[in-house]
Formats: structure tokens, sequence, C-alpha cells
């Protein structure tokens, strides 16, 4: 026996495919046998899995379950929930050895997914290669293991909670919030959550649905604020909070309703962490802002930019001992008293934190901010065999310029205007851009250098790509 995937489900960071066309309960099967054989390989024999809202995911879990006794793993379910909600089941527990969560994330109902980790670590690129090959040759190894039910929804809220340690609750009695889970998978978890936070809370979407027929669970895309802006609005809240599917990405508003970016909040996260850890370590991927990496060292940190995608910053964080990362796209780390993993409602809870010790409202900690003119995330459609090409002639032609060019994931050049870049997306056919300038002058100068350097590759920014 052996199993061929549908080459499309295989990403970088995860394994991810259209339900009834490229992603069936064989695949499911075969992914868990695979799994479950390589960590029995390297001594593990226990996997935790969970599973997100979406109509396909129970049937997926089943599957999954099958293939990974079939292999001889145990299995502990923790259920439906939130991605870290898995990752928590994998890090806090001595008996775990790897965790598989069943979610399609933020992408459309149709779409369904895995996300790995494997003995504490990611799971993701070449793993996740070696998994098909595993699956294509059907080298399994055969057992019979067993299945437990250990629901972790109350514990994970308990751990949740710690992020408010040494914060006198008194101080946080007047704090309003407005959240919006988009129906997605944090749902329940959120509302026991915030039952027993200090101040007042209201909760849209809480009720999970896989076809999220409100607006669609992707905070970082501002149309899917709008509801939680208009609640923010209407009841004079301090600040509101949002989350994607799976509840590893958060977006939030402030009071006065501008957006908190991805780098913005974690303008705010570092500056409260570098009052506790002088001299700390601080990750953001390369399509932050300037003002990110600025903003870290004027308090002390030491500011990484790396490369885009949560297992890529993870790996990072752990070579050199980060306590606390993020993207753009809403994914933040805490290692920082926490395990190191992407995990929204911590998030939101450490917005609070910090918002309480550093003595400033949320809004007023987004008011201080600079004003940066920056496009949003531009993503086109470019052939898979061009995408990375036309990034390295890129990099080759500016090799001699007098911009300051940096090329840890694709490329990023500054110049007196700001920066702009340009990269190839792992998971897509297409390329990525951003531009960021202090005048819209500047920008549409660094936008011009974007469609020079297209231009000499032969391409130009067409129609806006979906994600």
């Amino acid at each position: 026996m052996s199993h061929t995937f549908d080459p499309t489900i295989l990403r970088e960071y995860d394994i991810r495919g259209i339900i009834g066309e490229t992603l069936e309960a064989d695949d499911a099967r075969a992914i868990g046998r695979s799994f479950g054989s390589m960590l029995r390989r390297s001594g593990g024999s226990r996997v935790a899995v969970g599973y997100d809202g979406r109509q396909s995911s129970p049937m997926l879990e089943h599957a999954l379950v099958e293939g990974l006794t079939a292999s001889g793993c145990d299995v502990v379910r923790v259920g439906l929930g939130p991605t870290p909600m898995l990752y928590y089941a994998e890090a806090s527990a001595d008996d775990v050895d790897g965790g598989i969560q069943i979610t399609g994330s933020h992408n459309p109902p149709n779409y369904n997914g895995f996300k790995m980790v494997f003995q504490g670590r990611p799971f993701f690129g070449a793993d996740i290669q070696q998994l098909g090959e595993v699956a294509a040759a059907g080298e399994w190894e055969d057992g019979t293991g067993s299945v437990i039910d250990r629901p972790l929804i109350d514990a994970y809220v308990e751990r949740l909670l710690e992020g408010l340690d040494g914060i006198d609750p008194a101080s946080l009695a007047d704090i309003r919030i407005g959240w919006d889970a988009g129906n997605g998978s944090a749902g329940p978890a959120l509302e026991k959550l915030v039952a027993r936070l200090p101040g007042e809370h209201h909760v849209l979407y809480a009720e999970v649905d896989g076809t999220f027929p409100n607006h669609h669970p992707d905070p970082t895309v501002e149309a899917n604020l709008a509801d939680l802006r208009a609640l923010v609005a209407d009841k004079q809240l301090d600040f509101g909070i949002a989350f994607d599917g799976d509840g590893d990405r958060i977006g939030a508003i402030d009071g006065e309703g501008r957006v908190i970016w991805g780098d913005q909040l974690l303008m705010i996260y570092a500056q409260d962490l570098l009052q506790r850890r002088a001299g700390a370590t601080i990750i953001a991927d390369v399509k932050a802002s300037r003002a990110l990496f600025d903003h870290v060292e004027a308090h002390g940190g030491k500011p990484v930019m790396w490369k885009t995608g949560h297992s890529l910053i993870k790996s990072k964080m752990k070579e050199t001992g980060a306590p606390l990362a993020g993207e753009m796209s809403g994914h933040v780390f805490f290692a920082d008293t926490y395990y190191g993993y992407d995990d929204a409602l911590y998030a939101g809870v450490r917005l609070i934190a910090a918002s309480a010790r550093l003595g400033h409202s949320v809004t007023e900690l987004r008011g201080a901010m600079p004003d940066m003119v920056n496009t949003p995330e531009m993503r086109f459609q470019v052939d898979e065999s061009r995408k990375f090409a036309a990034v390295e002639e890129v990099r080759d032609r500016l090799a001699d310029s007098p911009a300051q060019v940096n090329a840890t994931d694709g490329v990023r050049v500054t110049t007196d205007d700001g920066w702009w870049l340009l990269r190839a997306s792992n998971t897509q056919d297409v390329l990525v851009a951003r531009a960021e300038s202090d005048s819209a002058a500047g920008l549409a100068r660094l936008m011009q250098q974007i469609d020079e350097q297209l231009a000499l590759s032969g391409l130009e920014r067409g129609p806006q790509a979906e994600h």
C-alpha cells in the first residue's frame, strides 16, 4: 500500500487543499500514517490532534486518527478549538511528542488542511516533502495505537490568564474591550476567557460556523474589521481585537477606529517587554515597518529582520533565544513567560497587560507611532517558474547600486525615500511587493523603482492575487 498526494497540497508551512478536489479522507489517513511513522522512527509515540470549525474538519480528524493509530502511535484528542490550543497541548504535556491541527486557517470555507508540530519544533518545508515521499513509497510503520479524549479548553484558558500575572486587577476594572471571533474556532475559548477577565467585554460572532456567515475570518484585511470598528464606536470601547479562522493571528483597532497592524502591535509588545528584559532580541519579518526596527532599538532592544513564515520565525526564535517575534500578518510569538508559538488569544491578553504596565491606553500608544505612508501588501500572479528567478534578477541588478539591499527574504531596498520590498511567496505563484516612505511623493518614487525592476524582468504589477 502507498499513497500519492495531489502535489499542490504539500505547501511550505502546512498541508492545505480543497475538499473533494485535492483533499479527501484518504489523504488525511495517509498523512496520519506517514507522520506517525516518521515520529516513531524519531523515538516518539504520542500525538495530540485538534480541529477547527470547518464542516469538513470532523471527517478529516476521524481519518487522520485512523492513520496515526495504524502507524502504532497513541492519539490524544483535544477536540474543537483554535490552533494555539493544540500547540498548548503539545508544549505543556510531558507525554506528547507531536501535534496536528486540522484547519483551513483564513482560507475560504471549501479549503482545509493540517498544521503540524514534531517533537517541539515546527514541521515544515523539507519535513512536509519527506512526508509525501514516505506516503508515496508506502514506507509505513505498523501498529495499533490507543485513543484518549483530553478536553483542554479550561486548562488552556487558565494558562492564557497568566498573561496578566503581576498586574493589579483593580487597575483593569474600568477597561472596555470589543472582540470579534469571526465564527472561527477561537469562539468558545474566547467566551470562557472574557468571563474571567477584569473589565467589560463585548463579543461578536463567537458561535463556531465553518461557513463564516458574517465576514471572512482574516483580520489583516481591513474590510473584515468593519463590524468590530462599528462595535467599538457604538459602545465607545477602549479598543477591539479580532481573530482569524483558527486563532493564531490577531488583528486590532484602537478606540478611534484606527487599525493597529501587526508590526505596530509588535511595537507595543516590544516596548513593554524591554522594560523588563533590557537588550532582548526581537524578530520581525521583512514586511515590517522601519518604524518598528527603530522603535526596538530606541528602547534598548536588538531588532532582527527575518524571513516571512510562521515556521521560519519560530525556528529563528529558538536559534537566537528571542523572547518575542511577530509578522505583518498578525502572527505574534511570545517566548517570554509563554511557549514561543503564535497564539492570538494570548496576544490579546498581553495587549491588555502591556497597556497597563506602560501606563497608557492602547489608543495613546497607537497615536504616538510615527505616521508612515505605506502600501498594503500587494500580491500579483507570476508564473511559478519565474517567481524566484525574477527576484534573483532584481537582486543581481541592484548589487552595485548605492541603495542598501537586504536579501534575507527576497529583496528589501532602502533609499533616502524609505524602503521597498519584492519577494516570492512560498505558498503560491505570486510575487509580494510593499513600500513605505515618510511622504506620498517618496512612496510614488519607490513604487516607480519597483515597476522599473519588474519591467526589466519582463513583468508588471498585474491584477491583485487572492490569498
